[in-house]
């Protein structure tokens, strides 16, 4: 980042201030600042080769499963049955690629120290980093699961021209509805990949941290909240309302209750969607108070 980054691309000026020499300069608002911070995030996803590499990535392996299982052919919700475990491992991989440098590599090229010549908090520089990243993981999933929609879209045989979403109907709404849950389950583990970037200190601890951040994500709260369920804590009925303690969880029995048991019609309680989404909320939010809280620390 150049000294004049922030300065050429923030509006929404809201004050003065002056310099030792008496000259006075305008300072940016936090709206500007957050958009200038954002700009310069998708210059930089723009610019990385391994972004663009990883979408192009899992836009094949969807498509390669998708094709391989009949799901294609058969319609969009056996298409949504064939890829959810995979999308499952995937789209975090993808979050925590775009998001656990975010941070560390702003502190190792020093650019951090810039950023403290402007006045710019710290939740500043943590959301518009977020919002910047965040852009190019929505096209980094959204582009793969809209090739997989319209390869069902020409290769579907059993054609059921009702774009119906009652229970009990095959439609390229309960299709859309996956995308969009996806969209979010991205979203929350960037959120996390972020928070880990900001607490690390170098390029080693910080591929480990993301590390285990996944295992984390992918494998520890599940088998966490199966232990609770087996042990005897969570009871049947208490069971679904903590799937929201694990991101991978809720994004899972989202998908199950809003996509394939409206499909079927029928079929036992998979998700509480209230719970389900007021958890991923707070997985976000919660990862990015821990970023500012890193940010902070570092100054």
């Amino acid at each position: 980042m150049t000294d004049g980054d922030v300065a050429k691309e923030t509006e929404g000026v809201t004050g003065t201030e002056t310099t030792e020499t008496g000259h006075a300069y305008a300072t940016p608002g936090a709206r500007g600042l957050i958009s200038a911070i954002v700009r310069r995030e998708l210059r930089t996803v723009a610019r990385t080769r391994t972004f663009a590499l990883l979408t192009a990535a899992l836009a094949a392996i969807l498509l390669g499963i998708g094709w391989a299982g009949g799901g294609m052919e058969s319609g969009y919700v056996p298409t949504v049955v064939d890829v959810l475990t995979p999308l499952e491992v995937l789209v975090p991989i993808v979050a925590v690629v775009f998001g656990y440098r975010a941070i560390l590599g702003d502190r190792e090229r020093g650019e951090l120290e810039v950023f403290r010549t402007y006045p710019i908090s710290s939740w500043q520089l943590v959301l518009g980093t977020y919002l910047g990243r965040a852009i190019g993981v929505v096209l980094a999933v959204t582009v793969p699961l809209t090739l997989v929609f319209i390869g069902v879209v020409f290769t579907e045989t059993e054609r059921l021209r009702v774009y119906a979403t009652h229970a009990g109907a095959d439609s390229p709404v309960l299709f859309a509805r996956l995308i969009v849950l996806a969209v979010v389950f991205a979203l929350v583990v960037l959120a996390i990949a972020i928070a880990v970037s900001a607490l690390v200190s170098s390029a080693r601890t910080g591929l480990v941290a993301a590390a285990l951040a996944l295992l984390v994500v992918l494998f520890g709260l599940d088998l966490a909240i199966i232990y609770g369920f087996v042990a005897g804590p969570l009871g049947e009925g208490s069971l679904i309302y903590a799937l929201p303690l694990s991101p991978l969880s809720a994004f899972r029995g989202l998908v199950l209750e809003k996509v394939i048991v409206t499909a079927a019609g029928t079929g036992p309680r998979a998700a509480s969607p209230i719970a389900s989404l007021f958890g991923l909320a707070a997985w976000t939010i919660g990862s990015l108070v821990v970023a500012t809280l890193g940010v902070e620390h570092l100054e």
